[in-house]
């Protein structure tokens, strides 16, 4: 059972995994399980997570990506049989500011329907001001913070 890094509560995912606490498991991997969001907005929304307890993508090696992937996609296909939605969201988020609220990395599936604005993205649209050019100096600082990666 891993404590939850931002605060003194264990890990709700961790507990659901360690049977502690009660958790609908859809599907598994070697390395992965997925289960249904507790918040389940739409028919099939599910979240799909490490066994062991990691805290945010940073942390995730190149085998458990994989994995994650990989089920993620597989559970995807099965909502799309299982619900037939008119489109489908896949993310992560990391951190608080990006709106992460349990500190075990996941991934989401979360089935959409045509017109119901969940997790619009650019309230207002996107940046009416960007040009191709603006964008140069940040490929370019990313581009070198990734070849430092490799």
């Amino acid at each position: 059972m891993a404590a939850d890094a931002w605060g003194d509560a264990p890990c709700v995912f961790c507990e659901i995994l360690a049977g502690h606490l009660p958790g609908w498991v859809v599907a598994e991997s070697e390395l992965a399980v997925a289960l249904l969001d507790l918040r389940h907005v739409s028919p099939g929304h599910t979240l799909i997570l490490p066994r062991r307890h990691i805290q945010s993508i940073y942390e995730v090696d190149d085998a458990l990506a994989g994995d994650l992937m990989r089920l993620t996609v597989r559970v995807a296909r099965g909502v799309r049989s299982a619900f037939a939605p008119d489109g489908l969201n896949i993310w992560q988020s990391s951190g608080r500011a990006a709106g992460q609220e349990a500190p075990h990395v996941h991934m989401h599936v979360f089935p959409r329907v045509r017109g119901d604005r969940l997790l619009d993205i650019y309230p207002g649209g996107p940046p009416p001001n960007m040009t191709h050019e603006a964008l140069r100096p940040v490929a370019e600082r990313l581009r070198e913070a990734l070849s430092r990666e490799d």
